[in-house]
């Protein structure tokens, strides 16, 4: 019986006991899905419009299949809200068969502004505001005061960094830890 030799193979070492074969696979990036273990992830923005009345688009699939995205009839969508489809994420270990789920995550562009009369509009369709207005009288009775946008990551490291500086101050007042010990009678 012949023996099939490949490039590079020494002939002459028939009775050389060969090793295994070892690939190392490094996962790639992808600019638009996340793998979580048999799962995937995307993201998605929809318009305040969309979140509320409804929406379609095409999702192009790693295989490149387009998948039909869409909303059922009067269902709003949250900002920040997972969604998923079964059978469409990676496949699972030792099953060929089987798909993980692929999650969609919501995310809503508000408006920067409304005009009023746009504000009007919607006010008209909208539920209405879950709590009673102020009467005058109490609202003369509040003191008012201006809201600000803020990076609440940026505004939680800046309070960290400050509550770090003043540990360090107050361990350079003091001189370190005092050692306090209990008088034996």
């Amino acid at each position: 019986m012949g023996r099939i030799t490949f490039p590079g193979e020494a002939d002459e070492a028939p009775d050389t006991i060969t090793g295994d074969i070892v690939f190392i696979l490094q996962q790639k990036e992808h600019p638009k899905f996340k793998r979580k273990g048999d799962d995937l992830f995307v993201e998605h923005t929809l318009s305040l419009t969309e979140a509320l009345c409804g929406f379609q688009f095409a999702l192009a699939h790693l295989d490149n299949r387009q998948l039909l995205i869409k909303s059922q009839p009067g269902e709003v969508v949250k900002p920040d809200q997972f969604k998923a489809i079964n059978d469409e994420g990676m496949p699972i270990y030792q099953r060929p068969f089987m798909r993980g789920k692929l999650y969609i995550h919501f995310t809503v562009e508000f408006p920067d502004s409304l005009t009023p009369d746009q504000s009007r509009a919607i006010e008209a369709v909208l539920p209405p505001r879950p709590s009673p207005q102020l009467t005058d009288m109490e609202v003369d009775e509040c003191e008012e005061t201006t809201l600000h946008d803020v990076n609440i990551e940026d505004e939680m490291r800046r309070k960290q960094q400050q509550a770090q500086e003043a540990y360090d101050e107050d361990e350079d007042m003091h001189g370190g830890a005092q050692r306090v010990q209990c008088a034996q009678q």
